[in-house]
């Protein structure tokens, strides 16, 4: 029901904008109102506010332009505050529609005197719906600051915040970029916890497929297959962004910052490989439900054919002695040769009963040292 109804928004979203100029902003009415984070932070100075507007959010970063800002925004729900964001930071009207329209995949961009536009994913995986939700984070390099926009109030990136609280690393004495990729790096590390719950839900299931056949089962595995789909949507351009700004001049990217960046590439190669693994591994348990499946039913139908085998001779015999061919003719008295003399024995019902008791008990002898009830 989560995965319809965030397709059915998706869906809305683009039905709105449908036939808009490029690079109209079309805020979606559903949209959190925006919320302010500020940190200015030095080699010997920081300080971390969330500020209730935008005005005052600006303010604070034109007074200190020897620091390093990260200007967080959350929420998109002030159409006339993104439009005046996007004049004093001159952003691009087709990039803030990357921006609002938030299904956009992984990329960067490079504008307005190498300034960097770069769009990451954030992934969460719910334990309790077994579910994959993405979340996109936009970036907006500077000189001096780092412009990120989301449009949920919750993210990934509280590690980060904490490091430039303490002061730990090297990000107060790192440039601008850095921070970026620090920011880059937090969402591609989160994305390894995400894919060990995914491995350990797919363990989950097959114990699941294996113990019982059902079809809410396959419902789930599909359910999962779509979920490692878009999470190969998410990485293969996440690999190509890499790429892409490991190739960008020193001027944009410094030399000594590509290390990072390398690193970053290394990591994101690794969730391929994680991610076509689960994937096989999906595509595996719907082999293995089928196969189930199948096993089940030969099973009903072994139990069907050995009631069916038992009671054939017995209807055999009850048809054969069904047919009344009397052996003397209550009439006249004449005897019929090769007529059913058995018809008229004293004790022949229970002798009959009794033979058929008898041929059952041995059918299922026979089946038993053949090893067709070991398996029940």
């Amino acid at each position: 029901m989560a995965k319809r109804k965030h397709r059915l928004t998706r869906n809305k979203i683009l039905e709105r904008k449908a036939g808009l100029k490029p690079g109209t902003l079309a805020v979606p009415a559903e949209s959190y109102a925006p919320r302010y984070f500020l940190i200015s932070f030095s080699e010997d100075f920081f300080e971390e506010l969330e500020l209730k507007t935008y005005a005052e959010l600006l303010h604070r970063v034109k007074a200190k332009p020897d620091a390093r800002h990260w200007i967080d925004i959350r929420g998109y729900g002030d159409q006339a505050m993104l439009e005046q964001l996007a004049q004093d930071f001159y952003l691009h009207p087709l990039q803030m529609e990357d921006v609002i329209n938030d299904y956009q995949r992984p990329k960067v961009e490079e504008f307005d005197k190498n300034r960097l536009f770069i769009i990451s994913r954030m992934l969460r995986w719910s334990t309790e719906t077994k579910s994959l939700d993405d979340v996109q984070l936009s970036l907006f390099t500077g000189h001096n600051y780092v412009l990120s926009l989301q449009s949920d109030y919750a993210d990934c990136l509280d590690p980060l915040r904490e490091r430039i609280r303490v002061g730990k690393g090297i990000i107060r004495q790192r440039p601008t970029m850095y921070m970026a990729y620090a920011m880059m790096d937090v969402v591609l590390d989160y994305y390894f916890p995400v894919m060990a719950d995914i491995g350990e839900y797919i363990e989950d299931l097959e114990q699941q497929v294996v113990l019982q056949t059902s079809k809410s089962n396959l419902t789930l595995i599909l359910d999962l297959k779509s979920d490692l789909v878009k999470l190969r949507r998410i990485t293969w351009p996440e690999r190509d962004k890499m790429s892409e700004m490991l190739r960008m001049g020193d001027d944009v990217i410094p030399d000594n910052l590509k290390v990072y960046f390398r690193d970053a590439y290394d990591h994101v190669i690794q969730l391929i490989d994680l991610v076509d693994n689960h994937k096989d591994m999906a595509s595996s348990l719907v082999d293995l439900h089928m196969s189930t499946v199948s096993n089940r039913m030969n099973e009903i139908m072994k139990v069907l054919t050995i009631i069916s085998t038992i009671f054939i001779p017995l209807s055999f015999i009850v048809g054969l002695y069904g047919m009344n061919f009397a052996h003397v003719n209550p009439e006249t008295g004449k005897v019929y040769p090769l007529n059913m003399p058995e018809l008229y024995q004293p004790y022949s019902y229970p002798i009959l009963l009794g033979l058929m008791g008898i041929l059952i008990l041995f059918q299922l002898y026979f089946f038993y040292r053949k090893g067709w009830f070991r398996s029940f």
